[in-house]
Protein backbone atom coordinates (compact mmCIF):
# COMPACT_ATOMS: atom_id res chain seq x y z
CA UNK A 1 0.00 0.00 0.00
CA UNK A 2 1.47 2.87 -1.14
CA UNK A 3 1.35 6.54 0.22
CA UNK A 4 0.00 9.62 -2.01
CA UNK A 5 2.68 12.30 -2.07
CA UNK A 6 1.40 15.71 -0.70
CA UNK A 7 1.75 18.47 -2.44
CA UNK A 8 1.35 22.35 -2.62
CA UNK A 9 -2.52 22.11 -1.65
CA UNK A 10 -2.17 19.92 0.86
CA UNK A 11 0.33 21.45 2.64
CA UNK A 12 -1.39 24.87 3.03
CA UNK A 13 -4.58 23.15 4.07
CA UNK A 14 -2.76 21.26 6.76
CA UNK A 15 -1.12 25.01 7.72
CA UNK A 16 -4.41 26.44 8.00
CA UNK A 17 -5.92 23.54 10.22
CA UNK A 18 -2.61 24.14 12.21
CA UNK A 19 -3.04 27.65 12.53
CA UNK A 20 -6.77 27.09 13.19
CA UNK A 21 -6.36 24.37 16.19
CA UNK A 22 -2.90 26.11 17.90
CA UNK A 23 -3.06 29.88 16.65
CA UNK A 24 -0.51 32.06 16.02
CA UNK A 25 0.94 32.90 19.56
CA UNK A 26 1.63 29.19 20.33
CA UNK A 27 2.84 28.32 16.65
CA UNK A 28 6.48 28.84 17.82
CA UNK A 29 6.44 26.73 20.98
CA UNK A 30 4.64 24.11 19.23
CA UNK A 31 7.31 24.09 16.14
CA UNK A 32 10.08 23.96 19.37
CA UNK A 33 9.18 21.09 20.85
CA UNK A 34 8.36 19.19 18.06
CA UNK A 35 12.38 19.93 17.28
CA UNK A 36 13.74 19.01 20.85
CA UNK A 37 11.67 16.00 20.29
CA UNK A 38 12.82 14.44 17.10
CA UNK A 39 16.41 16.19 18.47
CA UNK A 40 15.76 13.21 21.30
CA UNK A 41 14.32 10.57 19.12
CA UNK A 42 17.72 10.86 16.69
CA UNK A 43 19.43 10.41 19.94
CA UNK A 44 18.54 7.53 21.23
CA UNK A 45 18.56 6.21 17.90
CA UNK A 46 22.02 6.21 17.94
CA UNK A 47 22.44 5.24 21.46
CA UNK A 48 23.87 8.83 23.00
CA UNK A 49 22.94 9.07 26.94
CA UNK A 50 21.30 12.29 27.86
CA UNK A 51 23.52 14.48 29.34
CA UNK A 52 22.22 16.17 32.30
CA UNK A 53 23.32 19.47 33.69
CA UNK A 54 22.83 19.85 37.56
CA UNK A 55 22.95 23.29 38.84
CA UNK A 56 24.87 23.86 42.24
CA UNK A 57 22.02 24.48 44.98
CA UNK A 58 21.73 27.78 45.83
CA UNK A 59 22.03 28.62 49.21
CA UNK A 60 18.74 30.77 50.47
CA UNK A 61 19.75 31.25 53.73
CA UNK A 62 22.83 33.06 52.84
CA UNK A 63 20.43 35.72 50.26
CA UNK A 64 18.11 35.72 53.44
CA UNK A 65 21.16 36.86 55.72
CA UNK A 66 22.19 39.63 53.32
CA UNK A 67 19.06 40.93 53.07
CA UNK A 68 18.58 41.32 57.12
Amino acid sequence: MAFPHIGGPELILILVVVLIIFGVGKLPQVGGAIGKGIREFRKGQRGEEEEVEEKPPQEKTATKKAKS
